[in-house]
This record gives structure tokens, sequence and C-alpha cells, in this order.
């Protein structure tokens, strides 16, 4: 299951069924588990915890050092879930001692060629970054969102479940859950109507979004005199908590 052309640190640790292609490097302190495949040339560098059935392409890099100047060697980690797929030339940094030392990376995701997600990076579960996509450092993306080619996302920003970014869309604020942006900067363009669909929410559930999206753009309120409003409406319409939630705890404000 190991190619003899392989480079492997005694200190890393593979289950017992992980491919590994010929060519590729795994560095100390690396930890892969079961059923996962590191293509031809692919590099691992640690402190990192691969968890089960991944594939990671050939020519991709996982775990190699931040991206950042202050970065002095410090002992920081990358953690991936499971199901995870990293197509070619996709490179994940570690964490900074700046912040929580930790990138970290959910479950079922789905991470296409050239795409880089950088240092202290959170991503959640069953999201896709499409070619060229790219994080800068401490940036969340939370479940279900989608990342068009050459989507640029600013440092601290976040991302919320089920958003949508179009292809090229420059993001330097808040995208809020499930809402499409698009352009440089990204603006808003309504809710992902489509995304919202494909996971099974209902047409009741959908309007109520809409109406939510209309009472933040539209309306003409304040961030924060629409956010009360959004908040007594959660209280009967619970697809909108994840909202609610979100617009709480920004920081940078919002894509508008």
């Amino acid at each position: 299951m190991i190619h003899h052309t392989a480079v492997i640190d005694p200190g890393a640790e593979l289950d017992t069924d992980v491919v590994v292609g010929p060519y590729a490097v795994i560095g100390a302190q690396v930890q892969i588990g079961r059923g996962t495949r590191v293509g031809p040339h692919a590099v691992i560098m640690g402190p990192s915890r691969i968890g089960e059935n991944n594939n990671i392409y050939q020519f991709a890099s996982l775990g190699d050092d931040p991206q950042d100047k202050k970065y002095r060697g410090e002992l920081t980690r990358l953690e991936v879930g499971n199901g995870n797929v990293f197509r070619e030339y996709v490179s994940v940094n570690r964490g900074t001692a700046q912040d929580r030392g930790l990138t970290r990376i959910g479950d079922d995701n789905w991470v296409m060629a050239y795409a880089h997600i950088a240092h202290d990076c959170r991503v959640g579960n069953g999201t896709v970054f499409a070619n060229n996509a790219s994080l800068a450092g401490h940036v969340t993306i939370e479940d279900f969102a989608v990342l068009g080619g050459f989507t640029l996302v600013h440092q601290f920003c976040a991302i919320g479940a089920y958003a949508f970014a179009s292809f090229g869309s420059v993001i330097g604020k808040d995208v809020p859950p499930c809402v499409m942006v698009s352009g440089n900067p990204a603006r808003a363009h309504g809710i992902n109507t489509e995304g919202l669909r494909r996971h099974g929410f209902g047409a009741d559930r959908i309007e109520s979004l809409r109406r939510a999206y209309k009472l933040l753009y539209r309306s003409g309120l304040t961030l924060e005199a629409a956010l009360q409003k959004l908040r007594s409406a959660a209280r009967e319409q619970p697809e909108l908590v994840v909202l609610v939630d979100f617009l709480v705890r920004q920081t940078r404000g919002i894509v508008r």
C-alpha cells in the first residue's frame, strides 16, 4: 500500500490500509487514518492529523509552515476530518501562535485544484472550493458554503453556511448564511435558492429566508435594527436562527 519510492518519516503514524503513491513525502508528527489515499508527489508535514477516507491527489501540500512573517517555528497544527478531497496542487498551511495555533478542516469537503487554505482557517463540513479559490489567514467557512473559481477571501472574514460566492468574487467583509455574492468588491445578490433546494430546504423555509434577506438588504434599516426584527421573527421561524447567530458574531461588517 506504500510505494517503495515514498519518503515517510519514522515519526509518522499511518493506519495499515493507508495508500501512499510514488515519491510522496510524509513528515514527522503526521497521523493519517484508515482509508486515506495520498497521491504521487503529495507532501504532508506535521504536526498534522488527517482523518479517514480522505483523497489527497498528486502534488498537494498539507500541513507545511504558515505563510506568515511572524512565524518563528512555533509548534502549530493542522487537523483534517474525514471524507475530504484535495485535488492537484492544493495547499493547506498549519496555524500560527498568534491565533489558536490550529488550522482545521471538517468532513466531506471538496477542494479543487490550486485552492489555498491559509494559516488558522476554520472550514466546516460539505463545502466546495472551486479551482484557485483562496483564503487568507484566520478565515472561517461554515458548512455547505460554495466558493467559485478564483474567489479571494480577506483575512479574518467569515462566510456563513449555505452561502455562495460566484467566480472571481473578492470578499473583504463577512457573508451571511444563505446569501449569494459576486464581484470585486463582492456584493450581495439575493439568497442561494438553488443551493438551499439541493440541501432539502422546502418552499416555506426558502421564502422565510428570502423575506429575511429583503429586511436585511432592502428595507433601509441599519444592521442593528434589522437584527432586532430578525431576532423576533426567528422565534417562530427556526431557519432564521443560523442567520441571527451569524450576524451577532460578525466583526467586520457584512457584504452589502
